[in-house]
């Protein structure tokens, strides 16, 4: 209801060339979606071809324009032909959506060198390197809008989520920084900051680690997108999903004792939500010997 409430706004994108990373599913594909039923042309970069082909043929069919690009973003070079590619079909790039990420969370301790490199390759060098492949087109043209999805946990770090909040602090920065470097360009940096939203990587990841976090406060990926949405075509600097909710992060990093003590009274609140759900969802069943499964 959200984004449909949005797209009125937007008026149309007939004119624009959209590239979106992450695009085979969650965020990114609803992102395309979203983008393609206002009229822009949307270029689909991923790994996984065949969902992107599956999208490609979704939005041909409702009348839209997509383009393929499987792309690891986690290579330079792949990030440079991803661009090659959409600028030989379409010309050049209106918006980027920075939006390919990973998440494999794990308590500070425990976390593997493996897992964090995984996912600083992709959360912080894709992004990084997608900004680098597109900016000199923009700057030629003088025009162009980048819109990074980075994450509250980019503002305040939680666990087991540490790793994760590492990278989406780097990607906050680099906007910052980037933002800064383009003050005198027409080119637009924004910055989306989602909560806990309901996607695949949420639901892919270790279910353990995250068992504290009751799956019903999760929020609709399509909030991301209205977000998205809005940044580019109002060239918003930064948006909170939900609004606000950056703010509440910034006042907790002036007093940080604080807001240590609000996570954890937040997170046993969690845990006791969701043994709670757990309990009315769960039929009693006859006593079995427990197994624990992988």
């Amino acid at each position: 209801m959200v984004l449909e409430s949005v797209l009125p706004l937007l008026g149309s994108l007939r004119d624009q060339v959209v590239l979106v990373t992450g695009a085979s599913s969650g965020i990114g594909r609803q992102t395309a979606l979203a983008f393609a039923a206002r009229g822009a042309a949307v270029a689909l970069a991923a790994r996984r071809r065949a969902h992107l082909e599956a999208l490609q043929a979704e939005i041909v069919a409702a009348g839209g324009r997509a383009l393929v690009v499987p792309t690891d973003v986690s290579d330079q070079q792949s990030a440079l032909a991803c661009v090659s590619t959409v600028k030989r079909t379409w010309r050049r790039i209106d918006i980027l959506v920075n939006n390919a990420g990973i998440l494999r969370p794990a308590p500070v301790e425990q976390l593997t060198a493996a897992d964090f490199e995984a996912m600083t390759s992709v959360n912080v060098f894709g992004t990084l390197f997608m900004m680098q492949a597109v900016l000199p087109g923009m700057r030629r043209r003088r025009a162009g809008t980048i819109i990074n999805v980075a994450s509250l946990g980019g503002r305040r770090g939680v666990s087991p989520l540490g790793g994760y909040c590492a990278t989406k602090f780097a990607v906050v920065g680099l906007t910052e920084a980037l933002r800064t470097e383009l003050a005198d360009s027409s080119v637009h940096v924004g910055l989306v900051m989602p909560g806990v939203i309901e996607t695949p990587m949420v639901h892919g990841a270790d279910v353990e680690a995250l068992q504290a976090w009751p799956s019903f406060l999760n929020m609709p990926a399509q909030w991301v997108v209205a977000a998205i949405m809005l940044a580019a075509r109002f060239r918003l600097r930064e948006i909170s999903v939900p609004p606000g909710a950056a703010t509440v992060e910034l006042l907790g990093a002036m007093a940080p004792a604080m807001s240590d003590t609000l996570i954890r009274w937040g997170a046993a609140a969690s845990r006791a939500i969701a043994r709670t759900s757990k309990g009315k969802n769960t039929p009693a069943a006859t006593p079995t010997r427990s197994t624990k499964s992988r």
